[in-house]
Order: C-alpha cells, then structure tokens, then sequence
C-alpha cells in the first residue's frame, strides 16, 4: 500500500502584489523520505517551498501538508547578536528550563517548557556535536549562548539546520543549503542530508548532494515532474524520455508534410473536375438537367473530399504541435569569445602569502583558489581587482590582511559573489556598453541574444531584473568586455545558480583563451573548467599548491 504523500499539491497559483505570477496551475505530491526539488532560475522553487511552509498563502488552489513544516531559506538573516540557542530556535524553551531551575514557578514558564522540553538544552548541545557543527566547543557548557558573530558562515548554516532536524517537523524543506560552504561544511552538510528522518524537500545546485536524495522533482513552467531516483538517474531517464519525444516529433512533422501533399493534390483534382464541368456545360454536351445533377452530385463529394484532406492536416498540425511541447527546447548561452591575445607564459597577477612565497599567475592558465569559509579569500580577489573589501562580518581573518594580490595587466574582469558591481540605475544597454563603449547598439544588442536578454529586456533598469537575468547580464558584461580581458576573475561564480546556467557559464568559459582565477567550493564546477592548478589558502595566510 502506498505511503500517504507528505506534501499535496493542487492547482497551485500565486501572484505577487505587482502581479507577477512564479508559480501557476502547479499540482503534484513531495512524497516521504528526501526529495531534491530543481529547475531553471526563475521558475519558482523558492517561492513554492515558502507556500509549502505556509509563510506564503497561494493566490488560488491548495497546499497540503502531512503534519508540521519548518524551512531554512536560502538568505539566512546574519543577525550577529543573536546566540546559537536562538539559531537553533530554542531560546524560548531554554530560558523557560534556566529559570525554573532558579525558583521562578510561574506557570507560563511550564507552559513553554511542556512535557518534551525539559532536557531541551542537553538534547541541543549533543545533535550539534553528532553533527560536528561547532568543533571544538559543542560539549561545553554555555555553547548555545555563543554569538552568531562569532561562528563561521558554514557553522551559520550547518547550525540552523540542526536546529530544523533538532525541532523534528514533519516536513524539513531546505532551500540552498550548501551555499558558501566549505568541503568540510558540506561533507558534514551532506551527512545531515544522508541520516535524515523524515519528509525532506531540498532546494540544490549541488550535484553530490543531489545523489543523496531517493526523488528528483522538477519545477518547470507549468508543471511538476516527480522521477523516483537521484538527479543523475533523473537525467539518464529525461534524455530517453527526450530522445522518444523528438523521434515522435520528426513522425509527426513527416506525417503533416504527407497530408500537406495529400491535400494540396485533392485542391487540385477538385479544381481540375470543376473546370471540366464548366467546359463540358459551355460544349452544351449533355442536357442541362444532367449537367445539374452531376454538378451537385461533384460538389457534395468535393466538400467531403476538401474537408477529409484539410480536418487530416490539422490532425496532424495537432500532432506537431503537441509533440513540439513534449520536447524540450531550453535556450543556452552560446558565446563565441574574440581572442584576448595572451601569449602562453604572459605574467597577469601576482598572488603572495604571508611567508613571503609568489604564485605567478600567467596565460593562459586557469587557477582556483581554495580555502576554508573565513580565510580571507574574498578580500584577496578584491585587491587584486582594486575592488574594496565589503560587509565583513566581525574581525578579519589574519591570513586576509597578511595575503597580498597584484595584478600586472589592466585588462581584468570580475565576477564579483554578490553581483553587486552592476549600476541598478542603469539599463541593461547601457551597463554592458560601459566595457564595450566602441561597440554599436545594434551589435551589441545581437550579442545580448546569444546570453538569452533579448527584446525589451536589454532597455530595462537593472534593478527590475530577477536573479537569473541579473547573472546574465553580469556574465556578459564581463565576457563582452572589448577589449576582451586577459585575466578573469570570479568569486563563487555558481552560488545560486541552477544547474542549467551553470552549465552556461561552463560553456562560456570553454572558448575563453585568457587566464582565469576562480574561488569556488563547488567541486564539480571546478573540475569541468579546465584547472591548470589549484592554490590553496590557509588561515594564517599562505598559500601552497593543493
């Protein structure tokens, strides 16, 4: 018998204020056990997990959940005077415990405690030490009084989740949850992911975790499709799937080609009997009584034959178009880069530890700089760019101040985490002519197309784009740059994105002949884009080859 669905689907629509809709006419179920939900940006997953939360009430039909729902968004508010027991959403119950045990018997205190909170605080201390979330000091007393600031951005997320498994809701939904992490955050990350009980949906561009789940559920426009299987497994079914879509489509087009010919040809034996009864009625060769009923006889089966021929093409027009739809047709980046002109060995940058050691980065090699979350990575690239360090939260790392950068050529694009170096002032025109100003609009403009911002998308503000449209436009100024740059620059490049623009972005870099610098902690992006080496930062700023 099956098991009974832990989230219900049904209809789904909702609308913004401004009336744009993300989600519309969606139904499906999330069932027990782990789900990775994934599609192209835009298409609503954030936006569909809040509705399964409840945060978000749909505009019309309904969402059903099979008991509790707790979610952790994909921003975590960073509210630095905020203690682990308030991350962990147990600084009510904590408190209540703390006071109790000092002689306050107030009964709204028994009431928050309830009959399960009791050895809330000793239950809070040991899941965060089963996680390995906060080395170190996790069996210490006084460690849920421990400030955000305090804590790394990995131990920020890994934290919060404990927190979601640790409250034990029915359904967990978990939307981008690998983020910024480190390997050793993700590793801990993904053995959360891995012991789950439970319903859990999860929100992912990270393929190792997405190996993890037992379902595959994408979200497209206007529909959900639910795969009993891992992401790679998912992918090995879509291209067969794809592959029998396209061979009924090139059925379909053959078959209304045929009824096109079949039709045109009954037109024509139609028109050449009607001339041949208007000749034979100008002959006078039969009596005009004949020539009636002969005439009205040939226009009834004519009609009949007209109709038949044009009813099968449009049976067959039907076929096309469905079959059309069955088959997928998701546009991609499609860039050919011009040549940089970087001969093999032309010094570009010059990285230094803290031990005095150069890392000469020449062309046109492609180097990723890696590291644990807080050595100061960031605010390396920033210096190397000229960029100034932004929103550091608490004391700067030693490694990040003791670390030096400089580049050796002027021709350097960067791709900054946040892709805050965008004018949301600006159109989209005229921000990308600000590094092609010898371009014309109208080249320009056809450029725009092959990074799919087309029509009225390039006269747009800035600050009216979408995440995704936002990440194209900064990919094409950056790679449209003319003169094109010599040395790019990109800081976690894939935060955020699905796994589809990732793909993108790994085509786009495929034609680019310069020299590349990327701090990434998404292995499988690192892997696909051609790594000459790998540098390694360490906390107390050095760096060695990994």
């Amino acid at each position: 018998m099956p098991l009974t669905p832990a989230v219900v689907l049904k209809d789904v629509t909702f609308s913004w204020p401004d009336g744009a809709t993300p989600i519309a006419g969606i139904s499906g179920t999330f069932p027990r056990g782990r789900t990775g939900l994934v599609g192209l940006n835009g298409t609503g997953k954030s936006t569909l997990l809040r509705l399964v939360a409840g945060r978000l009430r749909p505009t019309s039909g309904s969402v059903t959940v099979a008991g509790t729902a707790d979610h952790l968004p994909q921003r975590i508010t960073l509210d630095t005077g905020a203690t682990v027991a308030d991350l962990l959403g147990v600084r009510a119950v904590v408190d209540a415990v703390r006071a109790i045990a000092d002689g306050d018997v107030r009964p709204e205190l028994f009431d928050v405690v309830g009959p399960d909170g009791w050895d809330l605080e000793e239950r809070a201390v040991a899941a965060l030490a089963a996680a390995d979330v906060l080395p170190g000091s996790a069996t210490r007393a006084g460690v849920l009084d421990r400030r955000v600031g305090t804590l790394s951005g990995g131990e920020v997320v890994l934290t919060a989740v404990t927190g979601i498994r640790l409250r034990a809701a029915d359904v967990a939904l978990l939307d981008e949850p690998t983020n910024n992490l480190d390997g050793s955050a993700r590793e801990r990350l993904h053995e959360l992911v891995r012991t789950w009980r439970g319903a859990l949906v999860v929100v992912s561009h990270d393929r190792e975790l997405l190996e993890l789940v037992d379902t595959t559920a994408e979200l497209r426009t206007g529909g959900l499709t639910t795969f009993g299987g891992t992401y790679a497994q998912y992918e090995e079914w879509l291209a067969v799937q794809q592959e029998a879509a396209r061979s009924v489509l090139r059925d379909a087009e053959q078959t209304l080609r045929r009824e096109k010919r079949q039709r045109i040809e009954t037109q024509e034996r139609i028109a050449h009997s009607e001339r041949q009864g208007r000749k034979d009625a100008a002959d006078r060769r039969y009596v005009k009584a004949v020539i009636n009923d002969r005439r009205n006889a040939a226009q009834k089966s004519q009609g009949a034959r007209r109709g038949a021929a044009v009813e099968a093409e449009s049976r067959a027009r039907d076929a096309v178009a469905a079959a059309e739809r069955a088959v997928r047709d998701d546009d991609r980046i499609a860039v050919d880069l011009p040549d940089p002109d970087v001969p093999a060995g032309r010094r570009l940058a010059v990285l230094r530890g803290s031990d005095g050691r150069e890392t000469v980065l020449a062309g046109p090699e492609r180097v990723a700089l890696t590291g644990p979350n807080g050595v100061g990575k960031t605010t390396l690239l920033e210096q190397l760019v000229g960029a100034s360090s932004r929103g550091w939260a608490g004391a700067r790392p030693d490694g990040a101040s003791r670390a030096t950068a400089r580049r050796l050529t002027e021709r350097v694009g960067y791709l900054p985490q946040r892709l805050d170096g965008l004018d949301d002032a600006a159109t989209v025109l005229d921000e990308v002519r600000r590094r092609a100003p010898h371009v014309v609009p109208g080249e320009l403009r056809n450029r725009l197309a092959r990074f799919l911002v087309r029509g009225d998308q390039v006269d747009r503000p800035v600050r009216t784009l979408s995440g995704g449209e936002r990440f194209r436009v900064a990919l094409a100024s950056l790679l449209l740059a003319d003169p094109p740059a010599q040395l790019l620059v990109l800081d976690e490049p894939t935060n955020n994105l699905d796994l589809a623009s990732t793909d993108q972005l790994v085509q786009a870099l495929a034609s680019y002949r310069g020299g590349l610098l990327v701090v990434s902690h998404d292995r499988a992006f690192l892997e696909r884009v051609g790594l000459t080496a790998e540098l390694a930062m360490r906390a107390d700023g050095t760096l060695a080859a990994a």
